[in-house]
């Protein structure tokens, strides 16, 4: 009879929690809408290139074609170059997924704090963020499940277009993709909540609600020996590429960019911060006080800021190491390379390039969205909202100059040994129409992804922002 009663508390006790927890989620989702509207298109995103990828793959498989499809198929390297796409969309995924669920976490510590100091439990807390990740990204997984097959097909004819596949290899939709999606959005979306929010729950009320006010100081004890080894890396494979013939070395290259990249991302502030400081002090003299006001902003918050510049820094080193490596072919040698294999690298180059971009605008809007109550002080202490406005868009032009200058750094760290050996000069050549295009783009989706929350926030009264938060 004990044991009955014992057994019934338990369980009792477990409906509880996991009511409480999927109250908490439910209440982080309200109040923090955007941050889960940007996860959901995050996801989204990643599994409809994923189901592409996955069914390309499967498509341009030889099992079941004639021998002349599957020499031209081998000839060409498309098995190869899906695989690599494959894999390749699948990291990016990862890393896009899985940062922006870690901000939108990282973002409900405030919240998090007060439930601990009410009675809260850990597992509570991590399941509540569990359970968010699951609202967000399984919709968005079923979703970029079906849309896939649709960019597949596109991405299908452009093959045979450019005669990489023979027309007579028919395109075959894979329901193998399902569960590659569901594995890549939800599962990393789950796993990034619950490690971004493992540490925060096992504070103290106290001391979780004095980091929520003041942020986390340090990168913490495997961030910065595991950033500098993966700038090693980076370093190490670009010099052993340099040794190899220019079309390995080409293809290598993303490998070098990927850990140069990550490096930057796991040593954020420690290297985001300085060069902010660089750009945001010509930002300063060139502005007037709004941009002075930005200066101030980005340099007294150089981990918020580091989130935004990060996924940034991707989309300016695809972009111009890619480019860089046909066009300096082109120079040198009077040919970028078999048409077929170009247009793949470029659509590759895109796909990587929108995964960064869709980063970076939902970390840039959800930045804006938690500063609303910061921007409604503004304007309750005199700031006008054009002023407001210009300010932000000081902030957003110091995010994209940022960029830039380490995604150059970068791009130039992975080219300069192979165009070394493979051309006799370390610089590449780059038309100018291509740098102006992504400094411009970069500048927009900046603009673009702070401009639009802070013009929605100045819509509502000060007031009633100030007390609504």
């Amino acid at each position: 009879m004990n044991t009955g009663t014992s057994r019934r508390g338990t369980g009792h006790r477990r409906g509880a929690g996991l009511r409480r927890g999927t109250g908490l989620a439910r209440a982080a989702l309200r109040s923090h809408r955007p941050a889960f509207v940007g996860t959901a298109v995050a996801a989204l995103f990643a599994a409809t290139v994923v189901s592409a990828s996955t069914t390309m793959l499967w498509t341009t498989s030889a099992d079941g074609l004639s021998a002349h499809a599957r020499h031209r198929l081998t000839e060409n390297g498309v098995g190869d170059t899906a695989t690599v796409l494959l894999i390749g969309s699948v990291y990016m995924s990862i890393f896009v997924v899985a940062s922006t669920m870690g901000t939108a976490v990282v973002q409900q510590h405030r919240e998090l704090a007060l439930v601990r100091s009410i009675g809260a439990r850990p597992r509570q807390v991590r399941r509540a963020v569990a359970v968010q990740a699951l609202a967000a990204s399984v919709p968005a997984a079923l979703a970029g499940f079906a849309l896939g097959g649709v960019l597949a097909r596109f991405w299908f004819r452009g093959m045979v277009g450019h005669g990489l596949v023979p027309a007579e290899v028919p395109f075959r939709f894979s329901w193998l993709a399902l569960p590659v999606c569901l594995a890549v959005a939800v599962v990393t979306s789950a796993l990034a909540a619950v490690l971004s929010s493992l540490r925060f729950s096992l504070l103290r009320p106290a001391r979780a609600l004095d980091e929520a006010a003041a942020g986390r100081r340090g990168l913490g004890l495997l961030r910065a020996p595991l950033g500098l080894l993966a700038v090693a890396g980076g370093a190490t494979l670009s010099m052993l590429l340099s040794r190899q013939p220019a079309d390995e070395a080409g293809e290598g290259a993303f490998l070098v960019l990927i850990l140069f990249c990550v490096g930057a991302g796991l040593l954020g502030p420690r290297v985001v911060g300085p060069a902010a400081r660089l750009v945001s002090a010509v930002v300063g003299r060139l502005g007037g006080g709004a941009a002075r006001l930005a200066m101030l902003n980005v340099r007294s918050q150089p981990r918020r800021f580091s989130a935004a510049v990060v996924p940034l820094l991707l989309v300016v080193g695809f972009g111009l190491t890619k480019i860089a490596i046909h066009t300096t072919a082109q120079h040198h040698t009077g040919s970028a390379g078999s048409t077929g294999e170009v247009w793949m690298d470029y659509t590759g180059t895109s796909l990587y390039a929108g995964f960064a971009a869709i980063a970076s605008a939902n970390t840039l809007a959800m930045i804006s969205f938690e500063r609303r109550r910061d921007l409604a002080l503004l304007r309750v202490v005199g700031s006008q909202r054009r002023q407001v406005r210009a300010m932000a868009a000081w902030e957003a032009v110091v995010v994209a100059g940022t960029a830039l200058l380490l995604g150059a750094a970068i791009s130039l760290a992975t080219l300069a040994p192979m165009l070394s050996t493979a051309f006799g000069s370390a610089v590449p050549h780059l038309p100018w129409t291509v740098p102006t295009a992504i400094a411009a783009g970069t500048l927009l989706l900046t603009l673009g992804a702070t401009g639009l929350p802070v013009a929605a926030a100045l819509r509502r009264r000060a007031i009633t922002v100030i007390a609504a938060t």
